[in-house]
């Protein structure tokens, strides 16, 4: 009987450590499709911009092509990955650069259109970093689930959570930007 129960407590035990993994797995998911929620957002309003932008800034087309090009990529690559976030980055990179350049166009600057443009996309970048952060979060869960004792015997239920990539800035992005090298 006491063998019995000693069993029971042991696989209760196992149990609860499985049941930690999987709910950090399934957590890190809805991290990452919060992710992919905010960045559609990002995809369906930079047309918009580029094309509101388009009327007004001749001199800027191939930062326009460009911004068009790394939207593609962006929208192609897989979730989570690595590429993808360096590819994000790009082109949130490229996007801050268009907006810093709306300052040298006083009618696009006042057109009432491309700033409630801005304004969205402003919204929805705040968005983006904070589901960033909610799943980097996540992915550490995982981790810590997965790599401590017991939880490193279940790991396997966690799929391949090694292929999930945190999502760091670039080293160019960590230092500060000055607003004159974009307006040349």
């Amino acid at each position: 009987m006491l063998f019995l129960l000693i069993i029971g407590v042991i696989a209760a035990v196992l149990y609860q450590f499985y049941v930690k993994v999987i709910k950090a797995r399934n957590f890190l998911n809805e991290a990452l499709s919060g992710i992919d929620v905010q960045l559609e957002r990002r995809y369906d309003v930079v047309p918009n911009i580029l094309t509101i932008a388009q009327k007004f800034m001749d001199h800027e087309k191939s930062m326009i092509t460009e911004i068009t090009e790394l939207r593609t990529k962006a929208m192609n690559a897989a979730s989570g990955s690595a590429e993808k976030f360096k590819t994000e980055s790009e082109l949130s990179s490229k996007l801050s650069k268009l907006m810093i350049s709306v300052e040298n166009y006083p009618q696009l600057k006042s057109d009432e259109v491309m700033v409630e443009a801005m304004k969205t996309y402003q919204d929805i970048e705040e968005n983006i970093a904070a589901a960033r952060r909610f799943y980097n979060t996540a992915l550490r869960k995982l981790h810590d689930a997965v790599m401590i004792f017991p939880g490193s015997l279940f790991a396997s239920c966690a799929g391949d959570y090694q292929k999930f990539a945190y999502f760091e800035a670039e080293e160019g992005h960590k230092k500060s930007i000055k607003a004159s090298d974009y307006l040349k």
